[in-house]
Formats: C-alpha cells, sequence, structure tokens
C-alpha cells in the first residue's frame, strides 16, 4: 500500500511543480495581457471539461465495477468491460470535441461576454480549437489510467501527465527565445501545443494498457449506462474550484487582465488542493468505503473525523501562508518579462483572497468522500451547482464596485456556501461526528495556525527589502516559510495535536 500511494504522490507533487514553471514561463511571456486572457479562458474552458471526464470521479466509479467483472468472471470479462467503457466514452468524448469545434465561438462568447466582437474573442476561439485533441483523447486516456489502477499499474498513470507540462515547457522556452514573434502567434503555437500534449499522453496510456480495455468495442449496454450514471455527478462534484474559476472568468471578462490575474493566482492555491485530494482519493475514500459496507459505524466515524484533522490541518496553515506571503510569492514565481510589477499587486491580492476558501476547497473534497462512500453522488453535484450559481450573483453584484478583486470575494464565498451545505446535510444525517475530543484538537489546529500566521507576518515586518535581486527574495521567502513550518510543528507539539515519536514510528513502519 505505501508504495503505490508514494508513486501517487509523486506523480501528483511533480505534475504540480511542472505546472508552477509552465505558468510562471507563460506569464513572461504574455504578462497579463488581452492575449494572456484570450488564452488562459481557452484552455480554462478545454481543461474544465477534461479535468470533468479525468480527475478520480470516472476512476471511483469504475473501479469497483472492473473488479467486481474480475473477480466473478476473470480478467478476460473485466477487459471487454473496459473495451466497452473505452468506445463509448471515447466516442461520446469524440463527437463532443467535433460539436464544440463548431460551436466554439457561441461557447467562448457565452462564457466571456466581456469578450464581445473583439480580436480578444477570435485568438480564444481559435486557440480553443487547437486544444481540441486534448479534450477528445482525455476519455480514453481516463478509462485506460482508471483499467491500470485497478490492476494496480500506477506508474504509467502517475506520471504520464507529466508529458503534457513538459511538452508545454519546452514550447514555451523557445518562444521566449523568439523576441519578433507576435503574442497571437504564440497563444496558436502553444494552443497546438495543448492538443498534441493529449495525444501524446494517450499513446503512453495506450501502450502501457491496451490489454486490460480490449476488445474496443462501442456499446451502451445496461453495465455502460450504470457506470456514466454513476460517474457524472461525480464529475461536477470533483471539478468545483475549476468551475468556480470558469464561473468567474465569465464575469471577469469584462475588465482587461482580470482572468489573468484570477488565472495565476488560483493556480497557486491549487498545490496544497492538489496533495489533500489526492490524499482524500487515495486514503480517505476507501476507509469510508469499507466501513459503510460493513456497518461499522466506529471506523466510519474515527475515519471521518481524522479527515477533518488531517483536511484542516493540512488546509489552514497552507491558506494562512498563502495569504501572508501572497505578495513576495507572486513576485518571485511571476514577476518577469511581460509579467509586470501591477500584475503581481493584482495577482497577490486576488491570491490572499482565493486562500481563504481552500480549508473550504479542502473540505468538500473530505465531506464528498462521506457520499461518495454511500454511493450518494448526485448531493455533492447539486451543491456545486448551487455553489457556482452564488458565485455569480455575488460577481455580478460586486464587479462593479470593487472588480477582480470582487470576483474573488464571490468565488470564495461560493467555495464556503457548498462546504456549509454538505456539512449541514452530513450532521443532519449523523455522518460528521464532532465529538468534544475532536473538536478540541480542531480548535488546537486552528490556534497553531493562528500563531504561524503571526510568526510570519512579524518577521517580515522585521526583514529589510532594500535589495531586490532574485537570490535576495528567494531567500527571503523560503526563511519566512521555513519559519512558518517551524513555529507551527512546534506549536502542535505544544498543543498536544501531534506526537513526533508516533510519525517517527509511523515513517520507521513505511520503510
Amino acid at each position: 500500500m505505501i508504495r503505490p500511494i508514494a508513486t501517487v504522490f509523486t506523480g501528483t507533487l511533480g505534475s504540480r511543480l511542472l505546472g508552477f514553471i509552465r505558468d510562471a514561463m507563460l506569464a513572461a511571456l504574455f504578462g497579463a495581457t488581452a492575449v494572456a486572457d484570450a488564452f488562459l479562458l481557452a484552455f480554462q474552458v478545454i481543461n474544465v471539461a477534461r479535468r470533468l471526464v479525468s480527475e478520480g470521479s470516472l476512476n471511483a466509479a469504475f473501479v469497483p465495477a472492473y473488479l467486481r467483472i474480475r473477480n466473478s468472471t476473470g480478467d478476460i470479462a473485466a477487459a471487454a468491460f473496459a473495451g466497452r467503457a473505452l468506445g463509448a466514452i471515447g466516442t461520446a468524448l469524440i463527437g463532443a470535441s467535433a460539436i464544440l469545434a463548431l460551436l466554439m465561438p457561441q461557447v467562448v462568447a457565452l462564457l466571456a461576454p466581456g469578450f464581445g466582437d473583439s480580436a480578444t474573442l477570435q485568438i480564444a476561439v481559435e486557440s480553443a480549437r487547437l486544444m481540441l485533441p486534448y479534450l477528445a483523447f482525455a476519455g480514453p486516456v481516463a478509462v485506460l489510467a482508471a483499467a491500470l489502477n485497478a490492476n494496480g499499474q500506477v506508474v504509467f498513470t502517475s506520471f504520464s501527465p507529466l508529458l503534457f507540462n513538459i511538452a508545454m515547457i519546452a514550447v514555451i522556452a523557445v518562444l521566449l527565445t523568439m523576441d519578433g514573434m507576435r503574442a497571437t502567434t504564440s497563444a496558436l503555437v502553444l494552443g497546438a501545443t495543448v492538443g498534441i500534449a493529449g495525444c501524446m499522453q494517450a499513446a503512453v496510456l495506450v501502450f502501457a494498457g491496451a490489454r486490460t480495455a480490449w476488445p474496443l468495442r462501442l456499446s451502451f449496454a445496461p453495465e455502460i449506462r450504470a457506470l456514466l450514471g454513476r460517474a457524472l455527478p461525480g464529475m461536477i462534484a470533483q471539478s468545483g474550484p475549476q468551475l468556480l474559476l470558469v464561473a468567474g472568468a465569465l464575469v471577469a471578462s469584462a475588465s482587461p487582465a482580470a482572468i489573468s490575474w484570477l488565472y495565476f493566482a488560483s493556480r497557486l492555491v491549487e498545490l496544497p488542493l492538489g496533495i489533500v485530494g489526492a490524499a482524500a482519493g487515495t486514503v480517505l475514500l476507501p476507509a469510508l468505503s469499507h466501513a459503510t459496507h460493513n456497518d461499522d459505524s466506529a471506523g466510519h466515524d474515527t475515519a471521518a473525523s481524522l479527515a477533518l484533522q488531517l483536511g484542516l490541518g493540512l488546509a489552514l496553515p497552507a491558506a494562512i501562508g498563502l495569504a501572508t506571503l501572497a505578495q513576495p510569492i507572486v513576485a518571485l514565481l511571476y514577476e518577469r518579462g511581460a509579467f509586470s510589477a501591477s500584475d503581481t499587486a493584482a495577482t497577490a491580492l486576488t491570491l490572499a483572497v482565493l486562500a481563504t476558501a481552500l480549508p473550504a476547497h479542502t473540505l468538500i473534497k473530505t465531506f464528498n468522500a462521506s457520499f461518495f462512500a454511500r454511493e450518494q453522488m448526485l448531493t455533492p453535484a447539486l451543491t456545486t451547482v448551487v455553489g457556482l450559481a452564488a458565485t455569480l450573483v455575488i460577481a455580478l453584484l460586486v464587479h462593479t464596485r470593487f472588480g477582480y478583486a470582487g470576483i474573488a470575494v464571490a468565488m470564495a464565498a461560493g467555495a464556503w456556501l457548498t462546504v456549509l451545505t454538505l456539512g449541514g446535510l452530513l450532521a443532519g444525517a449523523r455522518a460528521l461526528p464532532i465529538d468534544r475530543a475532536g473538536a478540541s484538537k480542531l480548535a488546537r489546529i486552528v490556534l497553531a495556525s493562528a500563531l504561524m500566521g503571526t510568526a510570519i507576518v512579524a518577521a517580515r515586518a522585521a526583514m529589510s527589502d532594500a535589495d531586490a535581486s532574485l537570490l535576495s527574495r528567494a531567500v527571503t521567502l523560503a526563511t519566512l516559510i521555513a519559519l512558518g513550518l517551524l513555529v507551527y510543528a512546534a506549536a502542535l507539539r505544544l498543543f498536544g495535536v501531534v506526537s513526533f515519536r508516533i510519525v517517527r514510528k509511523a515513517f520507521g513502519q513505511a520503510g
């Protein structure tokens, strides 16, 4: 168990870190311009559509069905089931991509009404069309990855996403050296790169997992319809943060550069969120599912309580760190090339606001796992839609007065409304156990996080900003982060939240 978890974690972390490098290079290439808004809007549309298919929900629905067939009738029958799923989902995604290619001007105009009939709209449309192969191959990639995961072959599924970022980084590096190339042309080149990278990822998984999904057949048999029925609501629920970003972009399209600022800020929030999400999907969901199916209420309550503590224990310090260090983080990662100091200020403010929603997004993943364990897929999807609606309404109300910052506030409010709704439903079903001991530990985690934030703010105020060299800024930021982690760890130990002896013992056993 330890080795697959470590492999998944390493692949996820590597993909996120390469994503940071990619985004830093994108900021240097485009800055926060109209071309950047167009390209990033197109990328968000395609990427969110892809994530609806491939961000774990299909895996959660596919793997139990695949294993049930394999255990009852053997590997050949399981591979045939996977082949039918691959044929149905692949055909559906390719057909949807073809339709999107035809309707892309209307889709972009709907999602970014602020673009109007400008050249920005045309760049977004052309870029999105070039990216569509990335979406078309998302179906085969998701099914093959799920089949490989079901067979314990997690290496290819964990590391194949790195190919996408590697391809993007390589092309952006070349474009940065070509001073005479127009930004519009660069956007189209990168759009084509996204499409090609999707084909590369599919090719790797076909090479690794072709035998796990064979023979390939187009079928909408009852078991395939049941698979899609279980997966579709989960797709919506699992993509909440990305859908909120699309909702924010819809309103932000009326303000130049706002889409870019929202995108670059949200990417920084996704690193800790992705790590917590991977932990929830890999560890929490199986534990809750096992306890639920075995009518082990005590085991379920223990797993759910520990999930709350783990989620907030990771998310709260990350949120406080991102909020208090937003300006130096954004400046260090993005402020170069076409990305100016004013872009840094706007992105940092956006990041500070979005960071307040990180605990909410983390708890949403934790609460969703409780519903998924009970195979109640529709409730998380409906609450996600409610959060999206709230985000749009709030953003429309405050955007005129507060601009991009108001949109960020609306996105954070939508996330918190979603988690409060989910938590209320779980509490009503007595599936959200918060006893006195658990509440006490959560309170101590909050206090430890507050002490960490206070230490970071005090230390930053005492430091001089006279030397603004890149190395000096990097050392200062690393020092502040290290100080925050040290204070947080010491506070957790002092308050009795964790025991370093137990942690050392656990790692010793893992090794």
